[in-house]
């Protein structure tokens, strides 16, 4: 055989290759595109999708203008208050919600637990939500073992929701976590009550790390006089009004501080022991049952798509802008401390092994009954 001859069977060979890869590619996207034109045209004979979401609903305006023939009903509320919902509605046989979003604890902890989902993995669609290159650390991050029930899509930057009222406090003096358990801050510390379910991940990130773990948690909280409260607006406001000088979970401080009152977060990222991220308030779970199940489908890859979570980033919460897990949209209207920090030592608390709190919630509860005790 000539090298000529030898040469045109190369490049048929190629040719053939280059074929077969082009045509299973082009009927890949004919499939999904059909694919989502049919869901989408059932999902506007269903009329409506019901969404359960703690915090960030401002953005489903977006929504209703990219769907305008589904209509969207939203249940708003704390994670715990919501999932607590749903769990109450399912007992009385009421199916109602078809999307949750909120703190993974509660979606972890009572839906998943509660055999109350479906998997999520596999009602996504669009190839840029299921482009795992497209999203931090090249993969899906997904709460629970099984990698299919509970997505997270915050890759939240987290300064352990430790604020300061900035007249009572020099941030400098703070190197690590333990030096919160200096004896000048004993009584002058407010918090949420411990058994609150919002506190999840830096509960996590407390418990797990190895440099911290439970004997600073029973340190900190049962050992310094701390003052706790159940609503987190009235910590917020002592610690703007300088009744207390450090603050555990006061949710609303940069609310506070945009309203002009001194309070600060503190960076936690040069810490000694580091920072953590997490996905906060944000991770997303389909209840099964859901009577809306094709309008599901479509809000669930539309709130994953780049539109979605553009929508997030900005509209989510003007106060406190969140960090999407996506990291093929613009970070430039994020606030700087929502911003994963390249060279800064974070603990991922966002992984399967820490998703379990009873540990946690068990020693919390130990600790508030302690407190109670003493009264």
């Amino acid at each position: 055989m000539s090298s000529r001859q030898k040469i045109a069977i190369v490049s048929l060979l190629a040719a053939s290759v280059f074929l077969s890869v082009s045509a299973r590619a082009l009927a890949a996207q004919i499939d999904w595109k059909k694919d989502w034109e049919q869901t989408v045209a059932a999902a506007k004979k269903e009329g409506q999708v019901s969404v359960y979401i703690y915090r960030y609903e401002g953005l489903l305006q977006e929504f209703k203008r990219d769907f305008p023939g589904i209509n969207i009903v939203t249940v708003a509320g704390r994670g715990n208050e919501l999932t607590t919902r749903i769990m109450s509605e399912r007992r009385a046989g009421k199916y109602i919600a078809d999307v949750y979003s909120g703190g993974p604890g509660g979606n972890y902890n009572v839906l998943y637990k509660g055999k109350a989902l479906d998997p999520i993995k596999p009602v996504l669609i669009l190839p840029e939500v299921v482009d795992e290159s497209k999203w931090w650390g090249k993969e899906h991050r997904y709460i629970d073992a099984e990698g299919k029930y509970v997505f997270a899509y915050l890759a939240s930057p987290s300064d352990a929701q430790l604020s300061y009222n900035s007249t009572l406090v020099n941030p400098k003096e703070f190197k690590s976590y333990w030096d919160l358990i200096q004896p000048k801050w004993k009584g002058k510390i407010v918090s949420l009550d411990l058994r609150d379910g919002g506190l999840g991940g830096t509960m996590q990130f407390f418990y797990y790390s190895p440099e911290l773990g439970p004997e600073f948690i029973k340190k900190f909280f049962r050992t310094m006089d701390i003052q706790y409260a159940k609503n987190f607006r009235q910590i917020t406001d002592w610690l703007g009004q300088g009744r207390y000088a450090i603050c555990f979970a006061c949710k609303d401080s940069m609310k506070a501080k945009n309203q002009g009152l001194p309070v600060e977060d503190f960076d936690t990222t040069r810490w000694k022991e580091g920072s953590s991220f997490s996905s906060g308030g944000g991770s997303l779970s389909l209840p099964n049952q859901a009577p809306h199940p094709y309008a599901a489908k479509v809000f669930i890859n539309w709130f994953l798509s780049r539109r979605g979570q553009i929508a997030l980033q900005k509209l989510g919460d003007v106060d406190d802008s969140p960090n999407s897990r996506r990291i093929d949209i613009p970070k430039d209207d994020l606030l700087p401390a929502n911003r994963m920090v390249a060279d800064a030592k974070y603990f991922d608390v966002v992984k399967p092994e820490y998703a379990d709190q009873k540990p946690i919630f068990d020693l919390l509860k130990e600790i508030m009954a302690a407190v109670e005790a003493k009264k």
